[in-house]
């Protein structure tokens, strides 16, 4: 049975399947690392609002398709690994998460193949707001994961590396997308610069991100920033998708995951 965490302290689309002295001293430390900028933005060679097949790299290799069961179950959303303490979170969209004990992870998964095996859910962490009417401005979620029955003995972290998680961003930052399509079996990658459409959900235009994109990460030099869904789950048309600000309810949620104190 899966367990659904919700944090100790609240702070303060596109899917077929809609919708955590010396111990502060420590803790800080901690924090500093998971939220460091190192990674090179992805995607960032392809012209800005072109959307187009990513290539197989280390950062398209910490974004992976969810799926239903297993890979014959097809794969409705999109999740990427983040930086944790235990080595084993992915962030997605809440609304990805309502059938945690079926869904399966595939990082890097592309023609029908699933490179770095298949990691089944082991913990939710979804925000209040979302479990109590599924607020659009909650729709952020996260997940600890362990491999599924493939003889797997190191975590998800330790096989394909993580994302760091940024905090707040300007209101133009420009972003990757980087996504799965439910009737494409690689991801796709869009970068373009992002605008507030309130103070609460940002936009982006990037064409083709259509069903199945939902919890993909939006990557601001190289750090999670966003995942795509929010309002309308992330967007009505495929041309213009939304995410949730990564805001203190949600970067609360990620420490209590990632197993830090804010």
């Amino acid at each position: 049975m899966i367990q659904r965490i919700l944090p100790r302290k609240a702070v303060g689309r596109h899917s077929t399947r809609a919708r955590r002295a010396s111990r502060i001293l420590l803790a800080v430390t901690a924090m500093g690392a998971l939220l460091s900028l190192d990674l090179p933005e992805a995607g960032a060679a392809t012209p800005l609002g072109v959307t187009a097949e990513a290539p197989a790299s280390a950062e398209s290799g910490r974004v992976g398709a969810l799926f239903a069961g297993g890979l014959d179950g097809g794969h409705f959303c999109t999740a990427s690994v983040v930086r944790s303490l235990g080595h084993d979170l992915i962030a997605t969209a809440a609304h990805c998460l309502e059938h945690p004990d079926t869904t399966v992870f595939a990082p890097g998964y592309r023609d029908g193949d699933a490179p770095y095996g298949l990691w089944r859910l082991t913990r939710v962490y979804v925000a209040p707001a979302w479990t109590a009417g599924q607020d659009p401005d909650a729709d952020v979620a996260f997940a600890t994961v362990a491999p599924a029955g493939s003889g797997e003995t190191r975590s998800v972290e330790d096989v394909v590396g993580a994302f760091p998680v940024a905090a707040a961003q300007p209101s133009d930052v420009t972003v990757t997308v980087l996504g799965y399509p439910s009737v494409l079996d690689a991801p796709l990658a869009c970068s373009n610069a992002t605008s507030l459409f309130s103070p609460t959900q940002r936009r982006i235009d990037c064409p083709d991100l259509s069903g199945g994109t939902s919890g993909s990460p939006w990557l601001a030099g190289g750090s999670l920033a966003g995942v795509l869904g929010g309002y309308q789950g992330g967007g009505n048309v495929p041309e213009v998708s939304y995410s949730a600000v990564m805001g203190d309810e949600a970067m609360a949620l990620y420490c209590e995951a990632a197993g830090v104190a804010r």
